[in-house]
């Protein structure tokens, strides 16, 4: 997809990976739409970029369920949709409360899967779009502290590799972004000064398994992907063969499906 006068929707983005995602595709030459909870930031990245801003809060399914409608109201239709915002709330599982269980499960599974059920049909009906999911190599890989944000990203991955099937013979694609840690990032700070939690991250370093990612070689693979219509995104190279191997099950059953075709269910009647 030619990026140059394309709308992109990139949520969590007035700041970390959210904030330089934007500034990546505006240098590519898209229209920004930004949406996140902070709207002084949100405002202020927006006005630098030429972009709008729409503040809103994704775990509040209220304000979860007009978000695609009011970013389309106001700017155009969104070609590219990226679903970042997210919450990692490390931390073994035996000192989690209730309300984190439903903030993460909220903000990190059910928002991006409720944007893509609302956007979806529209990029149908346009004939063209792109859905990028920011997952994480932790939902590839099991670690201590990790129950909640790896089986919420894990989610991600498989709900990306079905969605990427029905999706078959149209003119929407998909790319799933799974990645470890990002250099100067809140979640990795959180990780490390979290007691206990670093064990795993730790021996994985020592054992040259593991290295942080700059945050430019990441929001220039995500552009890169959506220009060329790339499947995956992996980051470090050194944990692709952990994501391959996890993808491998999923290939086979699209390889038992070839041949087959089902495009003319996908346009059915749709829920509102």
């Amino acid at each position: 997809m030619e990026l140059a006068g394309r709308r992109v929707l990139i949520t969590g983005a007035s700041r970390g990976i959210g904030q330089a995602l934007a500034e990546r595709f505006a240098a590519a030459g898209a229209r920004i739409a930004l949406v996140a909870r902070s709207e002084g930031p949100l405002k202020e990245l927006a006005d630098r970029l030429g972009g709008t801003a729409h503040p809103a809060d994704l775990s509040d399914s209220e304000q979860l369920r007009t978000v695609v409608e009011r970013v389309e109201g106001d700017g155009g239709p969104i070609d590219v949709l990226v679903n970042n915002a997210g919450v990692d709330n490390v931390g073994f599982f035996t000192h989690v409360s209730t309300a984190d269980v439903e903030g993460l499960y909220r903000l990190n599974v059910i928002a991006p899967v409720e944007l893509t059920r609302q956007l979806l049909p529209r990029m149908l009906a346009r004939g063209q779009g792109h859905i990028v999911m920011m997952s994480s190599m932790a939902g590839v890989l099991a670690a201590p502290g990790y129950a909640l944000y790896a089986s919420s990203k894990a989610a991600l991955n498989q709900f990306t590799a079905s969605l990427r099937l029905e999706l078959k013979d149209t003119p929407v694609n998909t790319t799933l972004v799974e990645v470890a840690y990002i250099v100067d990032t809140e979640m990795a700070d959180s990780v490390r000064s979290t007691p206990g939690v670093g064990t795993a991250s730790e021996r994985f370093y020592k054992l040259h398994a593991l290295v942080d990612t700059p945050m430019e070689r990441l929001t220039g693979q995500v552009v890169n992907a959506v220009r060329k219509e790339k499947r995956h995104v992996r980051l470090p190279r050194r944990l692709v063969p952990y994501a391959v191997l996890a993808e491998a099950p999923r290939l086979s059953v699209e390889a038992v499906l070839t041949g087959a075709h089902w495009r003319e269910h996908i346009d059915g009647p749709r829920p509102s």
